[in-house]
């Protein structure tokens, strides 16, 4: 038994009855062959849930502090973490960027699934921010279809994105397809980036039902 399939057998029931987790539209994800999903970010329990609702693995770049704690606690957290499918990433660094997407890149081209949250980090106010253009740098450079996600509910089992969550029904909306073939060679290109972009992110808000902000939600915190 692989480590995932460990983990959904252990704690799958439990967060099903604390979460009842719903899932819409899995049928979009194709079963091989890369693909991207992107979807919005509310709380930090967001890369738990969606990992053990899927039946296809699917990584996802995470900070390195996940996996480098101390103590029971630490080990705890770097064996699930990785187990379902996280890549830990130096982010702070001037270089973090590049090597999430040079990362995420590594994935789909070896016929992954890759998940990223376009808006960098989780919404400080639970409305959906501006996307930055590393999905659309993905799917330009890899050919791989964009899957359109949206987590709902997360952030009233745990608000604020911090503490232990509390019992809720949340769901997982995934919606049809995206592809980009259009683009074709024009992936330096700053406006074909912002609106490759900026489709997902509408698509992202449809799914969601969330207000969206035309400004970064770093920006935003850091107001």
């Amino acid at each position: 038994m692989s480590r995932l399939a460990l983990i959904k057998a252990v704690l799958g029931p439990i967060m099903r009855l604390m979460f009842r987790p719903q899932v819409e539209g899995a049928e979009n994800i194709p079963d091989t062959g890369p693909v991207i999903l992107a979807g919005n970010h509310l709380t930090f329990i967001d890369s738990m849930i969606m990992p053990i609702c899927l039946d296809r693995q699917v990584f996802f770049i995470g900070k390195d502090e996940y996996v480098t704690g101390k103590g029971i606690k630490g080990r705890l957290m770097a064996w699930f973490f990785t187990g379902v499918g996280m890549i830990p990433v130096d982010r702070d660094g001037g270089r973090g960027g590049v090597a999430a997407l040079m990362t995420g890149r590594q994935v789909l081209e070896d016929g992954k699934a890759f998940s990223i949250y376009p808006e960098g980090t989780r919404s400080p106010d639970g409305r959906l921010y501006r996307g930055r253009t590393g999905i659309a740098r993905l799917t330009l450079m890899t050919g791989a279809p964009v899957v359109p996600f949206a987590m709902i509910g997360t952030d009233k089992i745990q608000p604020g994105g911090s503490g232990l969550p509390r019992p809720g029904k949340v769901t997982v909306r995934f919606g049809e397809p995206m592809e980009f073939s259009r683009y074709d060679g024009m992936g330096r290109d700053r406006y074909v980036l912002r609106a490759v972009t900026d489709s997902v992110m509408a698509e992202v808000m449809r799914l969601s039902g969330q207000e969206y902000v035309d400004m970064y939600a770093t920006k935003a915190k850091a107001a």
